[in-house]
């Protein structure tokens, strides 16, 4: 510790340059530009898949830099995917329940 004493930026972690945030900002921008250009289009089922696929780059934009997990250690690494493994895990035990309400039929059609 106390060879970075000296070092100012040692405390803080990864230091941002002010254009990568613009940058990143100006990304999220068109892609919610993008997101709404495509809600007035009728691409029929796709138009759900399209604006999650949107929503999911712009949250991995915002993960990655606002979050600063692009400069994270490897634990971190691990933590978010074991999260998003999760986070899938359980839209697939949602979808099967979903998909398998038909299978036993209602009582009184």
């Amino acid at each position: 510790m106390a060879e970075h004493a000296h070092d100012p930026h040692a405390a803080h972690g990864h230091i941002a340059p002010i254009s990568m945030y613009l940058g990143v900002f100006a990304i999220l921008m068109v892609g919610t530009a993008i997101t709404v250009g495509i809600a007035y289009i009728d691409l029929g089922f796709m138009n759900t898949a399209m604006a999650l696929a949107i929503a999911v780059t712009k949250a991995t934009f915002v993960v990655l830099y606002f979050m600063h997990v692009r400069w994270a250690s490897r634990l971190t690494w691990v933590v978010i995917a074991a999260s998003i493994f999760w986070l899938l895990l359980m839209f697939f035990i949602g979808m099967t329940d979903y998909m398998s309400r038909d299978w036993m039929g209602v009582p009184g059609r």
